[in-house]
C-alpha cells in the first residue's frame, strides 16, 4: 500500500536525526526503513520531511500544520481514515526567556499500519521516552498501548519539570528575604506564566484522555495503564494548583511588603519636609523688609538660628514620638 522508504530516508540536519523509523514488536529498536507497524517519529521535520509524509503516506496536510501550531490545544480528530490527536507535552526554553516552561504539540497520527509521532520541538520527553522503552524491552502491544504510554511519559514529565520550577520558586523566595528587588520578583512572574500553561494543558489532557478512552479499542491492559495515566496526571494538575497558589501568595506578600516600604518612605519624607519648613518659615519671616526689632539686634541671626533648631528639634521629637519617622 505504501512505497517503502531506503535507508537513505532516515535524514539529519545539524548532527540531530529528523527522521527515525522504530521496530516496536519485540523492545524498540531502530531500523532503516519504514515497515508496517512500525513507529516513526519525527522530531523537528524539515520541509523534506513534511513532504514526505503528506505524498507517500497521504496524510492530510493540514494534521501538519495544526502540530506546528504551538498554540493548538489538545483534541482529536478523524480524516479519511486518519486519526488525528494532540497531546500538549512540556518543554523548556531557555531560563530567561519570558516563559522558560511551556507546552507545545506532539501529534499523534494513525492508520492501520501506519504510527508516526511528529514535535517541531526537541523535547527531553521523547528522548526520554524512547531510552525507557528501550531499557523496558517489552515494545507496544498495539498503537493504543503505545498512545497511552505517551499519555504516561507527558504526566510523569510534568512532574519533573514542577519540581524544577518550585525548586526555582525557593531560591526566589530566599533572594526576597535578603533584598527584595525587581528581578526575583520578575522571576517569580515568568513562572506563574508557566504555571498557568501547565494547568491549561493538563487539563486540556486529562479530557483528551477521558475521551480516547471511548474511543479506541481498549483491553484490560490498556485500562490498566489508563489508570496509572490518571493517578499521574490527577497529581501533576493538583501539584500545579498547589504551586500556584503558594506563588501567587509569595507574591502578594511581597508586593504588600514593597508597598508598606514605599508608605514608610514616603511618610519620612514628608516628615522631613514638614520640620525643615519651619526654618525657612522663620528666615523668610526675618528676611522681610519691615521692621521687625530684630534689625538692629546684634544677636538677630543667632536668635533666628536659635528659634529655628528649637521649632525644628520640637517637631522631630513629636513625628519621633507618634512614630511618623
Amino acid at each position: 500500500m505504501y512505497r517503502r522508504s531506503s535507508p537513505l530516508d532516515v535524514t539529519f540536519f545539524g548532527g540531530l536525526q529528523m527522521r527515525t523509523y522504530w521496530n516496536t514488536n519485540k523492545g524498540l529498536k531502530q531500523i532503516g526503513q519504514w515497515e508496517p507497524n512500525c513507529w516513526i517519529q519525527v522530531t523537528c521535520p524539515t520541509e523534506d520531511d513534511q513532504r514526505m509524509l503528506e505524498e507517500e503516506f497521504k496524510i492530510p496536510d493540514y494534521f501538519l500544520s495544526d502540530i506546528s501550531d504551538n498554540d493548538e490545544r489538545a483534541r482529536y480528530e478523524y480524516d479519511d481514515g486518519w486519526m488525528l490527536i494532540i497531546l500538549r507535552i512540556p518543554f523548556v526554553k531557555e531560563i530567561r526567556s519570558r516563559t522558560p516552561y511551556t507546552t507545545v504539540p506532539l501529534g499523534i497520527i494513525h492508520k492501520r499500519d501506519v504510527t508516526i509521532t511528529v514535535c517541531f520541538h526537541e523535547t527531553n520527553m521523547m528522548i526520554d521516552f524512547v531510552s525507557y522503552q528501550q531499557k523496558r524491552g517489552e515494545g507496544f502491544t498495539d498503537y493504543v498501548d503505545m498512545i497511552f504510554r505517551l499519555f504516561l511519559s507527558s504526566a510523569v514529565w510534568y512532574l519533573k519539570r514542577l519540581k524544577q520550577i518550585n525548586s526555582l520558586i525557593e531560591k526566589a523566595k530566599r533572594n526576597l528575604d535578603r533584598e527584595v528587588n525587581n528581578e526575583s520578583l520578575i522571576g517569580l512572574s515568568r513562572l506563574q506564566d508557566s504555571l498557568t500553561y501547565f494547568i491549561t494543558s493538563i487539563r486540556g489532557n486529562e479530557n483528551l484522555l477521558a475521551k480516547l478512552k471511548f474511543k479506541l479499542q481498549v483491553d484490560e491492559l490498556d485500562a490498566d495503564l489508563i489508570e496509572d495515566v490518571n493517578i499521574e496526571m490527577s497529581q501533576a494538575r493538583e501539584t500545579t494548583n498547589i504551586y500556584s497558589d503558594i506563588l501567587e501568595s509569595t507574591m502578594d506578600t511581597y508586593s504588600s511588603i514593597i508597598n508598606n516600604n514605599m508608605n514608610t518612605v514616603m511618610r519620612t519624607l514628608t516628615s522631613v519636609s514638614i520640620i525643615l519648613m519651619f526654618p525657612t518659615l522663620i528666615a523668610s519671616i526675618f528676611g522681610m523688609n519691615l521692621i521687625n526689632g530684630m534689625e538692629s539686634n546684634k544677636f538677630g541671626f543667632l536668635i533666628a538660628i536659635v528659634v529655628s533648631a528649637l521649632i525644628s528639634g520640637i517637631s522631630w521629637w513629636i513625628f519621633r514620638h507618634k512614630r511618623l519617622i
